[in-house]
């Protein structure tokens, strides 16, 4: 299982940049290999269990140990290097399309509340939180944000499309952070949304009120909508439970980085990995 969830040539990937502890000659349990840490926090993420849930069994270590991890992990930015350093290699093998890309949000429940947590308007006011993504033109996340259910799509416009992190091919020049064009629905049907395309040289391609029809989704901006299905079948994401916005934040960009590793996998074959 553990090959399954972390396989060899995604550790490669990985290995460098986990923070190492220096190991100290005194009694107490063994240490669990980093490897078996992450395997951990991905069996978490992916069934949604409580931290304090995960089965000893699985070899895997105790709940709290992958917890505290996951978050001592977080503050030290590892999830989004993680992120960028999955993007770069499929940069690196032309699995990305900066031709075109799109912007969509999704709503998720979040009953403890918590740091960007508000009142969901489409459940009743119930605590939510909205994960906004941007994906490139095969539907792969190149950022990610979050925001209160509460919070309009347009007010986080900006912020999600600068959470894009600098992608290197492998070769000489400025790492990539922009897409040519920008599909987005109706909710970005603004002014400011507009201008902040023009000032970051994309074009916009936003659906425009009382003027675009809202009977299909569009040839490109579906492929946004599948990527946030992919994104909420990791359980742990589909209710909201962390309350630092942090910790969320970083579940989701892990979930992206699998998202993008699967589809390396899947597209360049071992011979390319």
């Amino acid at each position: 299982m553990l090959d399954q969830l972390v396989p060899d040539d995604l550790w490669r990937v990985v290995n460098p940049i986990i923070p190492r502890r220096v190991q100290q000659n005194r009694p107490g349990r063994k240490r669990i290999y980093p490897r078996r840490t992450l395997a951990g926090i991905l069996d978490i993420l992916r069934w949604g269990l409580p931290w304090r849930s995960l089965p000893l069994a699985l070899g895997f270590g105790s709940g709290r140990t992958c917890e505290r991890r996951f978050h001592a992990w977080c503050q030290a930015g590892v999830w989004q290097r993680l992120f960028r350093l999955v993007l770069d290699h499929a940069e690196q093998h032309g699995l990305l399309d900066w031709s075109r890309a799109s912007l969509d949000s999704a709503s998720v429940p979040a009953p403890r509340g918590g740091q960007d947590v508000g009142p969901n308007p489409t459940d009743r006011g119930k605590n939510g939180s909205k994960i906004h993504l941007l994906v490139d033109g095969h539907g792969l996340p190149l950022g990610v944000t979050i925001s209160g259910a509460n919070v309009h799509d347009n007010q986080r416009f900006e912020q999600t499309l600068d959470a894009v992190q600098g992608v290197r091919n492998g070769r000489q020049g400025r790492p990539r952070r922009r897409p040519d064009k920008l599909h987005a629905d109706k909710g970005y049907d603004a002014r400011r949304c507009r201008h902040a395309c023009r000032t970051r040289g994309i074009k916009a391609r936003i659906a425009r009120r009382g003027k675009d029809s809202s009977e299909r989704l569009g040839r490109w901006r579906w492929r946004v909508e599948r990527t946030l299905a992919w994104v909420l079948a990791f359980r742990k994401l589909a209710v909201r439970r962390e309350r630092s916005s942090a910790a969320f934040l970083g579940l989701c960009q892990l979930a992206c980085m699998i998202i993008v590793w699967r589809r390396v996998s899947a597209l360049s074959g071992p011979a390319a990995r």
